[in-house]
């Protein structure tokens, strides 16, 4: 018992780690109201206190993995962890609104750090697949618990304490997740790149302000509008960023420049298709059901009336559906591979959204389980089986950028659905009406990626076969 016990103190340390990043991301919001009465903060600096950790969470991700692959990823995530706990005692502290959007500005970039490599120690602690697939079904519950606990918990401090209780809840997490890390994780140099000195620092600026950029504009595209002058230049400096970034890993990676550096992302990952159709995934899943949950917040808040708290309550059977997925995916996944349960959360998501065809201001609640259940259980399903998969996919000394790759696809995908279906629900002649539309859309985003899992799950059946019958190797 005790030696299980040792065993599992790894994946402990690295699940909380994740935990206080997705808790970050939805505890702080039912805060927004005091927040902006105490530190007499205007609609700008609020949306920033939101909006910006994910920014710069999304634009430091592909740096995070890149040093992960090269100085270690222990270190790395120590780093994060340091940061992140620091940030939060910053923000803890803040008088002034600025204070306070650099404070959570702070803590995206130390999430940034933890998050790939996290996922890159979870593979090296977890060589065998299927003990990795559970592995990675618990990291990703506890992360799925703590995005869907936020509001209720942001609530319950809020409402017994103040604001900043917040952030303080991070310290008592944040500490001794630093301890265990340090006592309990190797460093696992094999899966440090042997080119550690080689760094690509104009790939990675270009990186960071492509993001950057991309991520600002789609949040402030939601609030602003898609045609403000802010937005369209954010989103031009992104795309012509991110353009010029591809052209230099391109360069580097073939060779193409005298410099002996390695590029930060290499082109060939994406020749890999399980590792470019589930980083497709990941954007869908992101952009229908974070887009989908903006917009059932806003439905509870403003059409029927909810409070805070009654809100994160009725939003539960949706954001919590970890709790039930982990135990069963945990079992399929080290059994099936991670794109039978993907493609079955993917079709599962998509019939749960046309359910909220039912919606109106005057609907029964229990009229809205289905599609509230059937969304977050085929979304965690989804985003469990896929994070599996893509550490699967990765070569190894090259886990933190794609495991970066995926969460920033995500990300973009979360900020885009948010963005779009806001711009929906007001353009739609009536919230309602525009809550339906979004639903179909987030429908046809799950229904998207489910082909694309099918046709996955298609292709290692055949290859499977053919190296049964001997006419290829067999592969994995």
């Amino acid at each position: 018992m005790r030696a299980s016990f040792r065993t599992s103190l790894p994946l402990v340390s690295l699940s909380l780690g994740y935990f206080l990043v997705m808790l970050d991301v939805t505890v702080v919001t039912v805060a927004v109201p005091d927040i902006g009465a105490s530190l007499h903060a205007g609609p700008a600096a609020l949306q920033w206190c939101v909006d910006g950790y994910s920014t710069v969470f999304a634009g430091l991700l592909l740096l995070g993995g890149g040093l992960g692959d090269r100085f270690g990823h222990r270190r790395v995530f120590l780093w994060g962890l340091g940061v992140f706990t620091a940030a939060s005692v910053a923000c803890g502290l803040a008088t002034t609104a600025g204070a306070l959007v650099a404070g959570r500005l702070a803590q995206g970039a130390g999430a940034a750090f933890l998050v790939p490599a996290s996922l890159a120690l979870l593979r090296a602690a977890h060589p065998d697949r299927a003990a990795r697939a559970r592995a990675v079904t618990v990291w990703g519950a506890v992360a799925s618990i703590a995005f869907g606990a936020g509001p209720v918990v942001g609530g319950l401090l809020v409402a017994g304490l103040d604001w900043r209780a917040v952030f303080w809840l991070n310290l008592p997490v944040g500490g001794p997740t630093i301890l265990l890390t340090m006592r309990h994780i190797p460093a696992y140099r094999g899966l440090q790149s042997p080119e550690v000195g080689r760094m690509d620092p104009l790939g990675q600026v270009l990186g960071v302000v492509g993001l950057v950029a991309l991520a600002g504009a789609l949040n402030e595209a939601g609030t602003a509008g898609w045609t403000a002058p802010p937005v369209l230049a954010a989103a031009v400096t992104g795309v012509v960023a991110l353009a010029a970034f591809a052209v230099v890993e391109h360069r580097l990676e073939n060779g193409k420049t005298t410099s002996a550096r390695r590029p930060l992302l290499p082109p060939s990952l994406f020749r890999r298709k399980a590792f470019s159709a589930t980083a497709a995934i990941g954007f869908l899943i992101s952009f229908g059901y974070y887009g989908m949950l903006f917009l059932s917040t806003l439905y509870f808040r403003q059409e029927r009336g909810y409070d805070a708290l009654e809100t994160g309550l009725a939003l539960l059977p949706s954001v919590c559906m970890g709790l039930i997925a982990a135990p069963l995916l945990g079992r399929v996944t080290a059994r099936t591979g991670p794109y039978v349960p993907m493609a079955a959360g993917l079709f599962l998501g998509a019939a749960g959204f046309l359910g909220w065809l039912v919606v109106s201001p005057g609907v029964p609640y229990p009229a809205l389980l289905f599609a509230l259940a059937a969304t977050g259980l085929g979304q965690t399903t989804t985003a469990l089986a896929a994070t599996a998969a893509v550490i699967d996919a990765a070569p190894a000394d090259g886990t933190g950028v794609a495991s970066a790759v995926f969460n920033v696809a995500r990300q973009v995908g979360s900020a885009a659905g948010v963005a779009l279906f806001g711009t929906v629900a007001t353009a739609a002649g009536g919230f309602t009406a525009g809550l339906r539309l979004s639903a179909v859309l987030a429908a046809a985003a799950f229904l998207t990626g489910g082909v694309l899992a099918a046709a996955l799950l298609l292709g290692v059946r055949r290859r499977r076969d053919a190296a049964a019958t001997g006419l290829v190797p067999r592969v994995g």
